[in-house]
């Protein structure tokens, strides 16, 4: 798969706006989970805008929603540090900082190595998973495409295996 690395998009809106109280502790771990991410095998990107990270970039016209965007090397590199990191527990406080979204909020999709995907890709990919429901174009961890050229139909993995990760600890 050294041809192609995953893309993926996860959105969200804050419940108040930066440098509020209420939202603080989630900026205040940015640092950390960024760094950690990129020290995590199979990283390749993220995306950055002035802050070093890319809460400061306006993808919508709503300045409370912020986009976070990365680029790894399979799905299994960024499982592992979606679910097996101390990223997982500053997630699982994610409902304590951003509001409950409607519609498709995080979309995986494969782009050619050294590609690096736009904010406005990665909207559309949202789009068309929340239009169209999986696809090579845009699929979830539940339902995931193989690299194209690789075959095989998508991988549609148990919930319990691959869970939402908007979703941990928030019942």
């Amino acid at each position: 798969m050294a041809d192609w690395h995953l893309a993926q998009v996860n959105i969200g809106r804050l419940i108040a706006p930066p440098r509020d109280p209420r939202v603080q502790p989630f900026f205040d771990a940015l640092d950390r989970i960024n760094a950690l991410a990129e020290a995590s095998p199979g990283f390749v990107w993220r995306l950055k805008g002035e802050g070093n990270n890319a809460t400061d970039i306006q993808a919508t016209p709503d300045p409370l929603l912020i986009p976070n965007m990365s680029v790894w090397a399979d799905a299994e590199a960024l499982f592992d540090f979606v679910y097996r990191s101390a990223h997982t527990p500053v997630m699982a406080r994610r409902r304590d900082y951003f509001e409950r979204f409607e519609g498709a909020y995080q979309a995986l999709w494969w782009i050619p190595a050294g590609e690096t995907p736009t904010v406005s890709d990665a909207l559309a990919r949202l789009w068309m998973l929340e239009r169209f429901g999986p696809s090579p174009h845009a699929f979830t961890f539940k339902t995931r495409f193989p690299a194209p050229g690789l075959g095989g139909a998508p991988v549609d993995q148990a919930s319990s295996l691959w869970p939402d990760p908007w979703c941990v600890g928030n019942a």
